[in-house]
Protein backbone atom coordinates (compact mmCIF):
# COMPACT_ATOMS: atom_id res chain seq x y z
CA UNK A 1 0.00 0.00 0.00
CA UNK A 2 1.08 3.44 -0.91
CA UNK A 3 -0.13 6.03 1.23
CA UNK A 4 0.44 10.12 -0.02
CA UNK A 5 -0.62 12.40 3.51
CA UNK A 6 -2.84 15.49 1.96
CA UNK A 7 -1.96 18.32 5.06
CA UNK A 8 -3.72 21.41 5.11
CA UNK A 9 -1.12 24.22 3.33
CA UNK A 10 0.44 27.30 4.18
CA UNK A 11 -2.61 29.41 2.34
CA UNK A 12 -1.08 33.41 3.74
CA UNK A 13 0.93 34.96 6.25
CA UNK A 14 -1.51 36.02 8.88
CA UNK A 15 -3.57 32.42 8.08
CA UNK A 16 -2.99 29.80 11.06
CA UNK A 17 -6.07 27.80 11.10
CA UNK A 18 -8.84 26.74 8.79
CA UNK A 19 -11.79 25.10 9.16
CA UNK A 20 -13.39 22.12 6.83
CA UNK A 21 -16.47 23.12 5.70
CA UNK A 22 -17.57 20.69 3.70
CA UNK A 23 -16.03 17.62 1.75
CA UNK A 24 -16.70 17.28 -2.17
CA UNK A 25 -16.35 13.35 -2.44
CA UNK A 26 -16.96 10.37 -0.03
CA UNK A 27 -14.71 8.50 1.92
CA UNK A 28 -13.68 5.72 -0.08
CA UNK A 29 -14.54 7.82 -3.54
CA UNK A 30 -11.49 6.87 -5.81
CA UNK A 31 -10.10 10.48 -6.87
CA UNK A 32 -7.60 12.11 -9.49
CA UNK A 33 -4.97 13.84 -9.20
CA UNK A 34 -5.76 18.10 -8.72
CA UNK A 35 -9.32 17.26 -8.19
CA UNK A 36 -10.79 19.19 -5.28
CA UNK A 37 -11.73 16.79 -2.31
CA UNK A 38 -12.82 19.66 -0.05
CA UNK A 39 -13.57 22.69 0.53
CA UNK A 40 -11.45 25.06 3.67
CA UNK A 41 -12.92 27.88 4.92
CA UNK A 42 -10.52 30.32 6.44
CA UNK A 43 -10.82 33.67 8.46
CA UNK A 44 -11.38 35.74 4.81
CA UNK A 45 -12.17 33.34 2.04
CA UNK A 46 -13.06 29.50 1.02
CA UNK A 47 -10.92 27.27 -0.96
CA UNK A 48 -11.06 23.95 -2.37
CA UNK A 49 -8.61 21.61 -1.60
CA UNK A 50 -7.10 19.41 -5.09
CA UNK A 51 -5.94 16.01 -4.38
CA UNK A 52 -2.10 15.58 -4.89
CA UNK A 53 -2.19 12.34 -6.61
CA UNK A 54 -4.66 10.08 -7.48
CA UNK A 55 -6.00 6.89 -5.78
CA UNK A 56 -8.30 5.99 -3.02
CA UNK A 57 -9.53 8.99 -0.64
CA UNK A 58 -9.35 8.10 3.14
CA UNK A 59 -11.02 10.69 5.71
CA UNK A 60 -8.43 11.56 8.17
CA UNK A 61 -10.34 14.99 9.48
CA UNK A 62 -14.42 15.60 9.69
CA UNK A 63 -16.53 18.23 8.47
CA UNK A 64 -16.58 21.19 10.74
CA UNK A 65 -12.59 20.50 12.50
CA UNK A 66 -10.52 23.28 12.78
CA UNK A 67 -7.22 22.62 11.56
CA UNK A 68 -3.96 24.12 11.84
CA UNK A 69 -1.84 24.49 9.08
CA UNK A 70 0.17 21.23 8.30
CA UNK A 71 -2.61 18.79 10.12
CA UNK A 72 -3.55 15.58 8.26
CA UNK A 73 -6.95 16.18 6.88
CA UNK A 74 -6.82 12.91 4.41
CA UNK A 75 -4.71 9.90 3.18
CA UNK A 76 -4.76 8.81 -0.65
CA UNK A 77 -3.96 5.46 -1.04
CA UNK A 78 -2.17 5.21 -4.84
CA UNK A 79 -2.14 1.70 -4.66
CA UNK A 80 -5.84 1.59 -5.35
CA UNK A 81 -6.85 1.46 -9.61
CA UNK A 82 -9.21 3.81 -11.05
CA UNK A 83 -12.75 1.77 -11.41
CA UNK A 84 -13.11 0.07 -15.08
CA UNK A 85 -15.72 1.69 -17.53
CA UNK A 86 -18.67 -0.11 -16.77
CA UNK A 87 -19.75 -2.53 -19.59
CA UNK A 88 -23.01 -2.67 -19.26
CA UNK A 89 -25.77 -1.73 -21.94
CA UNK A 90 -27.86 1.32 -21.51
CA UNK A 91 -31.50 0.22 -20.71
CA UNK A 92 -33.43 0.47 -23.26
CA UNK A 93 -35.81 3.87 -23.42
CA UNK A 94 -39.18 3.33 -22.04
CA UNK A 95 -41.82 3.91 -24.27
CA UNK A 96 -44.20 6.03 -21.90
CA UNK A 97 -43.72 9.53 -22.91
CA UNK A 98 -44.09 11.12 -20.09
CA UNK A 99 -41.51 9.59 -17.89
CA UNK A 100 -38.65 11.41 -17.36
CA UNK A 101 -35.41 11.41 -15.15
CA UNK A 102 -35.47 12.45 -11.61
CA UNK A 103 -34.32 16.19 -10.99
CA UNK A 104 -31.27 17.07 -8.83
CA UNK A 105 -33.09 18.28 -6.13
CA UNK A 106 -35.40 15.04 -6.01
CA UNK A 107 -36.23 13.62 -2.56
CA UNK A 108 -34.21 10.88 -0.91
CA UNK A 109 -30.95 12.20 -1.99
CA UNK A 110 -27.48 10.86 0.02
CA UNK A 111 -26.82 13.15 2.80
CA UNK A 112 -23.04 14.64 3.68
CA UNK A 113 -21.76 13.23 6.79
CA UNK A 114 -22.51 16.69 8.31
CA UNK A 115 -26.29 16.91 7.11
CA UNK A 116 -26.64 13.07 7.91
CA UNK A 117 -25.83 14.50 11.27
CA UNK A 118 -28.59 17.13 11.36
CA UNK A 119 -31.09 15.20 9.97
CA UNK A 120 -30.32 12.58 12.80
CA UNK A 121 -30.73 14.87 15.70
CA UNK A 122 -34.37 16.47 14.01
CA UNK A 123 -35.66 12.71 13.33
CA UNK A 124 -35.92 13.93 9.85
CA UNK A 125 -35.81 10.64 7.14
CA UNK A 126 -33.49 11.67 3.97
CA UNK A 127 -36.45 10.64 1.81
CA UNK A 128 -38.36 13.71 2.96
CA UNK A 129 -35.33 16.43 2.26
CA UNK A 130 -35.04 17.53 -1.48
CA UNK A 131 -30.93 17.76 -2.08
CA UNK A 132 -29.65 20.75 -3.63
CA UNK A 133 -25.63 19.29 -3.95
CA UNK A 134 -24.35 17.76 -7.11
CA UNK A 135 -26.32 15.09 -7.62
CA UNK A 136 -29.19 15.45 -5.44
CA UNK A 137 -27.01 15.08 -3.07
CA UNK A 138 -28.37 16.81 1.01
CA UNK A 139 -26.00 19.16 1.74
CA UNK A 140 -25.57 20.59 5.43
CA UNK A 141 -27.84 23.76 4.38
CA UNK A 142 -30.38 21.33 3.21
CA UNK A 143 -30.35 19.56 6.72
CA UNK A 144 -30.74 22.51 8.84
CA UNK A 145 -33.72 23.99 6.79
CA UNK A 146 -35.41 20.56 6.43
CA UNK A 147 -38.75 20.05 8.67
CA UNK A 148 -39.79 16.78 9.69
CA UNK A 149 -43.51 16.05 8.31
CA UNK A 150 -46.59 15.39 10.26
CA UNK A 151 -49.01 12.89 8.26
CA UNK A 152 -50.96 12.83 11.35
CA UNK A 153 -54.48 14.47 11.35
CA UNK A 154 -55.23 16.90 13.82
CA UNK A 155 -57.43 16.43 16.48
CA UNK A 156 -60.94 18.06 15.90
CA UNK A 157 -61.65 20.92 18.01
CA UNK A 158 -64.18 19.60 21.46
CA UNK A 159 -67.28 21.85 21.98
CA UNK A 160 -66.69 24.28 24.51
CA UNK A 161 -69.26 25.76 26.56
CA UNK A 162 -69.72 29.31 25.25
CA UNK A 163 -68.33 31.52 28.10
CA UNK A 164 -64.83 29.93 27.45
CA UNK A 165 -62.52 29.87 24.17
CA UNK A 166 -61.87 26.95 22.47
CA UNK A 167 -59.15 24.83 23.26
CA UNK A 168 -56.13 25.64 20.70
CA UNK A 169 -54.78 22.94 18.57
CA UNK A 170 -50.88 23.20 19.51
CA UNK A 171 -49.83 19.95 17.62
CA UNK A 172 -48.68 21.22 14.53
CA UNK A 173 -46.38 24.84 16.42
CA UNK A 174 -43.21 24.83 16.01
CA UNK A 175 -40.92 24.66 19.22
CA UNK A 176 -38.00 23.32 17.04
CA UNK A 177 -34.02 24.09 17.78
CA UNK A 178 -31.20 24.13 15.44
CA UNK A 179 -27.58 24.11 17.24
CA UNK A 180 -24.95 25.59 14.81
CA UNK A 181 -21.21 25.98 14.70
CA UNK A 182 -20.46 29.43 13.69
CA UNK A 183 -18.64 29.76 10.68
CA UNK A 184 -14.89 30.78 10.40
CA UNK A 185 -15.68 33.80 9.27
CA UNK A 186 -18.40 35.05 11.34
CA UNK A 187 -16.15 33.93 14.18
CA UNK A 188 -13.58 36.21 12.93
CA UNK A 189 -15.99 39.22 12.13
CA UNK A 190 -17.40 38.45 15.85
CA UNK A 191 -14.18 38.85 17.34
CA UNK A 192 -13.03 41.92 15.59
CA UNK A 193 -16.06 44.00 16.43
CA UNK A 194 -15.82 43.02 19.75
CA UNK A 195 -11.64 44.11 19.99
CA UNK A 196 -13.00 47.67 18.01
CA UNK A 197 -15.48 47.96 20.77
CA UNK A 198 -13.11 47.29 23.60
CA UNK A 199 -9.56 48.62 21.61
CA UNK A 200 -10.84 51.88 20.45
CA UNK A 201 -12.15 55.21 21.90
CA UNK A 202 -14.85 54.83 19.23
CA UNK A 203 -17.39 57.91 19.16
CA UNK A 204 -20.04 58.86 16.11
CA UNK A 205 -20.39 62.33 14.58
CA UNK A 206 -23.60 62.44 12.26
CA UNK A 207 -25.00 65.41 9.63
CA UNK A 208 -27.29 65.00 6.69
CA UNK A 209 -26.69 65.47 3.15
CA UNK A 210 -29.12 66.78 0.16
CA UNK A 211 -28.77 64.42 -2.79
CA UNK A 212 -30.99 67.01 -5.04
CA UNK A 213 -27.70 68.01 -7.09
CA UNK A 214 -26.23 64.69 -6.85
CA UNK A 215 -29.54 62.87 -8.32
CA UNK A 216 -30.16 65.82 -10.92
CA UNK A 217 -26.30 65.49 -12.42
CA UNK A 218 -27.34 61.28 -12.37
CA UNK A 219 -30.37 61.88 -14.43
CA UNK A 220 -28.77 64.82 -16.98
CA UNK A 221 -25.51 62.72 -17.78
CA UNK A 222 -25.93 58.82 -16.95
CA UNK A 223 -26.68 57.93 -20.62
CA UNK A 224 -23.73 59.12 -22.06
CA UNK A 225 -21.60 57.87 -19.26
CA UNK A 226 -23.35 54.75 -20.00
CA UNK A 227 -22.37 54.89 -23.72
CA UNK A 228 -18.74 56.15 -23.29
CA UNK A 229 -18.00 53.94 -20.04
CA UNK A 230 -20.15 50.91 -20.43
CA UNK A 231 -21.32 50.88 -16.95
CA UNK A 232 -23.38 53.09 -14.61
CA UNK A 233 -22.84 56.29 -12.32
CA UNK A 234 -23.73 54.92 -8.87
CA UNK A 235 -23.91 56.71 -5.70
CA UNK A 236 -20.70 54.74 -4.33
CA UNK A 237 -18.56 56.62 -6.71
CA UNK A 238 -19.75 59.58 -5.95
CA UNK A 239 -19.63 59.37 -2.07
CA UNK A 240 -16.01 57.13 -2.79
CA UNK A 241 -14.17 59.87 -4.76
CA UNK A 242 -15.76 62.42 -2.14
CA UNK A 243 -14.03 60.96 0.98
CA UNK A 244 -10.71 60.41 -1.25
CA UNK A 245 -10.63 63.99 -1.54
CA UNK A 246 -11.22 64.96 2.07
CA UNK A 247 -8.70 62.10 2.92
CA UNK A 248 -6.44 64.24 1.21
CA UNK A 249 -7.09 67.20 2.26
CA UNK A 250 -6.96 65.68 5.99
CA UNK A 251 -5.01 63.05 6.36
CA UNK A 252 -5.47 62.43 10.41
CA UNK A 253 -9.02 60.79 9.50
CA UNK A 254 -6.80 58.15 7.05
CA UNK A 255 -4.22 57.75 9.86
CA UNK A 256 -3.48 54.20 11.71
CA UNK A 257 -2.38 54.00 15.48
CA UNK A 258 0.54 51.67 15.73
CA UNK A 259 2.15 51.48 18.91
CA UNK A 260 3.10 54.81 20.33
CA UNK A 261 3.48 55.79 16.48
CA UNK A 262 1.25 57.52 14.08
CA UNK A 263 1.28 55.62 10.26
CA UNK A 264 0.17 58.55 7.87
CA UNK A 265 -0.77 57.64 4.16
CA UNK A 266 -0.69 59.59 0.65
CA UNK A 267 -3.16 57.40 -0.65
CA UNK A 268 -6.78 56.56 -0.07
CA UNK A 269 -7.24 52.69 -0.03
CA UNK A 270 -11.35 52.86 0.60
CA UNK A 271 -12.60 49.20 2.30
CA UNK A 272 -16.58 48.98 0.66
CA UNK A 273 -18.36 47.08 3.08
CA UNK A 274 -20.37 44.12 1.44
CA UNK A 275 -22.89 41.91 2.58
CA UNK A 276 -22.24 37.63 1.29
CA UNK A 277 -24.17 34.98 2.47
CA UNK A 278 -21.54 34.45 4.83
CA UNK A 279 -21.32 37.64 6.54
CA UNK A 280 -19.57 41.58 5.60
CA UNK A 281 -16.46 41.68 3.92
CA UNK A 282 -14.56 44.84 3.43
CA UNK A 283 -12.05 44.60 0.57
CA UNK A 284 -10.47 48.12 -0.77
CA UNK A 285 -10.43 50.20 -3.56
CA UNK A 286 -6.69 50.96 -3.91
CA UNK A 287 -5.82 54.63 -4.53
CA UNK A 288 -9.41 56.11 -5.02
CA UNK A 289 -7.87 59.72 -5.41
CA UNK A 290 -6.45 59.22 -8.56
CA UNK A 291 -9.15 56.87 -10.06
CA UNK A 292 -12.18 58.37 -11.87
CA UNK A 293 -15.79 57.51 -11.24
CA UNK A 294 -15.87 54.92 -14.16
CA UNK A 295 -12.79 53.23 -12.36
CA UNK A 296 -14.32 53.19 -8.95
CA UNK A 297 -17.03 51.75 -10.51
CA UNK A 298 -16.10 48.99 -11.80
CA UNK A 299 -13.89 48.01 -8.85
CA UNK A 300 -16.04 48.02 -6.22
CA UNK A 301 -18.75 46.00 -9.60
CA UNK A 302 -15.91 43.26 -9.34
CA UNK A 303 -15.22 43.06 -5.74
CA UNK A 304 -18.87 42.55 -4.86
CA UNK A 305 -19.28 39.57 -7.88
CA UNK A 306 -16.17 38.05 -6.33
CA UNK A 307 -17.16 38.42 -2.78
CA UNK A 308 -20.44 37.14 -3.38
CA UNK A 309 -19.35 34.09 -5.17
CA UNK A 310 -16.59 33.42 -2.91
CA UNK A 311 -13.42 34.01 -4.45
CA UNK A 312 -11.85 36.58 -3.13
CA UNK A 313 -8.02 36.47 -3.13
CA UNK A 314 -6.26 36.98 0.41
CA UNK A 315 -4.33 40.29 -1.65
CA UNK A 316 -7.86 41.77 -2.37
CA UNK A 317 -9.16 41.70 1.21
CA UNK A 318 -6.03 42.95 2.37
CA UNK A 319 -5.69 46.14 3.56
CA UNK A 320 -7.86 49.49 3.48
CA UNK A 321 -7.30 53.09 5.14
CA UNK A 322 -10.67 54.22 5.68
CA UNK A 323 -14.09 52.53 5.05
CA UNK A 324 -17.72 53.20 3.79
CA UNK A 325 -20.61 51.04 4.22
CA UNK A 326 -24.13 51.44 3.01
CA UNK A 327 -26.70 50.49 5.34
CA UNK A 328 -29.31 52.75 3.22
CA UNK A 329 -29.69 49.89 0.31
CA UNK A 330 -31.12 47.86 3.23
CA UNK A 331 -33.33 50.39 4.27
CA UNK A 332 -31.71 51.77 7.43
CA UNK A 333 -32.49 55.31 8.01
CA UNK A 334 -29.97 55.93 10.76
CA UNK A 335 -26.76 53.60 12.95
CA UNK A 336 -23.42 53.86 14.31
CA UNK A 337 -21.36 52.12 12.22
CA UNK A 338 -18.32 50.23 14.21
CA UNK A 339 -14.52 50.90 13.21
CA UNK A 340 -12.90 48.38 10.66
CA UNK A 341 -9.38 48.06 13.01
CA UNK A 342 -6.72 49.03 12.53
CA UNK A 343 -8.33 52.14 10.40
CA UNK A 344 -9.24 55.12 12.37
CA UNK A 345 -12.69 56.14 10.62
CA UNK A 346 -15.72 54.72 8.73
CA UNK A 347 -18.79 56.58 7.03
CA UNK A 348 -21.92 55.35 7.23
CA UNK A 349 -24.67 56.03 4.38
CA UNK A 350 -28.49 55.24 4.76
CA UNK A 351 -31.38 55.34 2.85
CA UNK A 352 -32.83 58.65 1.12
CA UNK A 353 -35.62 60.10 1.76
CA UNK A 354 -37.68 62.93 0.62
CA UNK A 355 -37.96 65.33 3.61
CA UNK A 356 -39.36 68.95 4.24
CA UNK A 357 -36.51 71.06 4.77
CA UNK A 358 -36.21 75.11 4.91
CA UNK A 359 -34.30 76.61 2.03
CA UNK A 360 -34.34 80.21 1.31
CA UNK A 361 -37.01 80.61 4.53
CA UNK A 362 -39.30 78.09 2.27
CA UNK A 363 -40.37 74.78 3.40
CA UNK A 364 -39.47 72.39 0.29
CA UNK A 365 -39.23 68.82 -0.43
CA UNK A 366 -35.62 67.28 -0.99
CA UNK A 367 -34.02 63.93 -0.78
CA UNK A 368 -32.25 63.93 2.35
CA UNK A 369 -29.54 61.04 3.31
CA UNK A 370 -28.32 60.82 7.10
CA UNK A 371 -24.28 60.62 7.36
CA UNK A 372 -22.37 59.15 10.20
CA UNK A 373 -18.70 59.16 11.08
CA UNK A 374 -17.64 56.62 13.32
CA UNK A 375 -13.65 57.72 14.49
CA UNK A 376 -11.26 57.07 16.88
CA UNK A 377 -10.96 59.43 19.34
CA UNK A 378 -7.76 58.51 20.63
CA UNK A 379 -6.16 60.37 17.26
CA UNK A 380 -8.98 62.03 15.48
CA UNK A 381 -10.26 65.26 17.31
CA UNK A 382 -14.00 66.14 17.75
CA UNK A 383 -13.43 68.84 15.46
CA UNK A 384 -11.57 67.53 12.51
CA UNK A 385 -14.40 64.83 12.38
CA UNK A 386 -16.74 67.43 12.07
CA UNK A 387 -14.80 69.25 9.72
CA UNK A 388 -14.05 65.97 7.20
CA UNK A 389 -18.07 65.35 7.61
CA UNK A 390 -18.84 68.61 6.46
CA UNK A 391 -16.54 68.98 4.01
CA UNK A 392 -17.92 65.53 2.39
CA UNK A 393 -21.01 67.45 2.78
CA UNK A 394 -20.24 70.13 0.62
CA UNK A 395 -18.59 67.89 -1.97
CA UNK A 396 -21.56 65.88 -2.43
CA UNK A 397 -24.14 69.07 -2.37
CA UNK A 398 -22.14 70.87 -5.05
CA UNK A 399 -20.91 68.18 -6.78
CA UNK A 400 -19.57 70.03 -10.00
CA UNK A 401 -16.35 70.77 -7.14
CA UNK A 402 -16.02 67.25 -7.02
CA UNK A 403 -15.39 66.88 -10.83
CA UNK A 404 -13.45 69.53 -10.97
CA UNK A 405 -11.36 68.87 -8.21
CA UNK A 406 -11.77 72.15 -6.29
Amino acid sequence: MSIVEMKVPTIGESISEVTLSQWLKEDGDYVNIDEPICEFESDKATLEFPSEAAGKLIYAAAEGDDLEIGALVAKIDTSVAAPAASATPAPAKTETPTETAAPATAKGGHPSPAAAKILREKEVSPSEVAGSGKGGRITKADAVAAQKSSSAPSPAAKSAPAIQAPPVNTASFSRGETREKLSRMRRTIASRLVSAKNNTAMLTTFNEVDLTEIKALRKRYQEKFIEKHGIKLGYMSLFTKACATALMEMPMVNSFIDGDHVIYHDYADISIAISTPNGLVVPPVKNCESLGFADIEYAIKGLAAKAREGKLTLDEMRGGTFTITNGGIFGSMMSTPILNEPQSAILGMHTIQDRAVVINGEVVARPMMYLALSYDHRIIDGSTSVTFLVRVKELLEDPMTLMMGI
